[in-house]
């Protein structure tokens, strides 16, 4: 896979074709001056737990479609982590956040529509009313709740969040 950069050829501001590699994360356009840097976007995942269960979803679409994985997703602009924490388990379980921890952040690459999109995924402890039952909507195909002793990181389809489910699990 190309570089992100290597995907823009011409400056997004002035639409100068001298839009040249500055270093490793930027490019400088040679004819106006603007610096584009190539920052992460930023993705959330929970781990919701009822008892000993994790909450897992199968993936509807790709990446890694019909593999393991957590609620979650990309923040939106103008939101918060946790804004976009709760917004993407409303979205994909239909369940409302009552209440979320942050854990910790894993750096990925998420590849959609061919590019590599680098992201830094942040992974929270979220708790649901004990009662509510998920529904799978959104970019989840279904919905299932997991023993814990039962869960292998290797079925996650996205590596970020395999490494995740082994740290939060302690392997």
């Amino acid at each position: 896979m190309k570089h992100p950069l290597e995907r823009f050829a011409y400056c997004p501001v002035c639409g100068s074709r001298h839009f040249v590699i500055n270093n490793v994360k930027s490019k400088r356009c040679e004819d106006c001056g603007f610096v584009y840097y190539a920052n992460p976007s930023s993705a959330t995942a929970a781990f919701i737990v009822r008892g000993d269960s994790l909450l897992v979803a199968r993936r509807g679409k790709e990446p890694a479609k019909g593999t393991l994985d957590l609620p979650g997703g990309f923040v939106d602009m103008d939101e918060t982590a946790e804004q976009g924490m709760a917004r993407e388990i409303m979205e994909e379980t239909g369940l409302q956040t009552l209440r979320m921890d942050y854990l910790f952040s894993i750096p990925n690459i998420y590849l959609y529509s061919g590019m590599e999109i680098h992201t830094l995924d942040m992974f929270y402890r979220v708790e649901v009313d004990p009662d509510a039952t998920p529904h799978a909507d959104d970019d989840a195909a279904e919905l299932c709740w997991v023993p814990l002793s039962e869960v292998d990181p290797g079925s996650f389809g996205l590596h970020s969040i395999s490494q995740a489910v082994a740290r939060f699990l302690g392997q």
